[in-house]
């Protein structure tokens, strides 16, 4: 097995799920890490992001690409006056 390398934080849990489908749907190796923590009630997220992603390295600048375009996407969502 391949180690293991941090490629990116994750602003959300959206993000998460939406980065954790696209990798599950190519077969990309992955582990998604929330960095919510119970006993402090959540307090690295707010301090870290939500979570990180993290993957072989080999795959690194695939997910990341992945991840520029679902952020690109979500950008674009949340225009409320899209201009035709």
């Amino acid at each position: 097995m391949e180690d293991y390398i941090k490629v990116s934080t994750l602003d959300n849990e959206i993000e998460a799920e939406l980065l954790g489908s696209v990798l599950m749907e190519r077969s990309i190796p992955h582990l998604i890490r929330s960095y919510h923590d119970t006993a402090y009630d959540g307090l690295f997220q707010v301090q870290l992001g939500f979570g990180a992603v993290s993957a072989p390295a080999a795959y690194k600048d695939e997910i990341k690409e992945i991840l520029v375009e679902l952020r690109k996407g979500s950008e674009e969502s949340a225009d409320p006056d899209p201009q035709p």
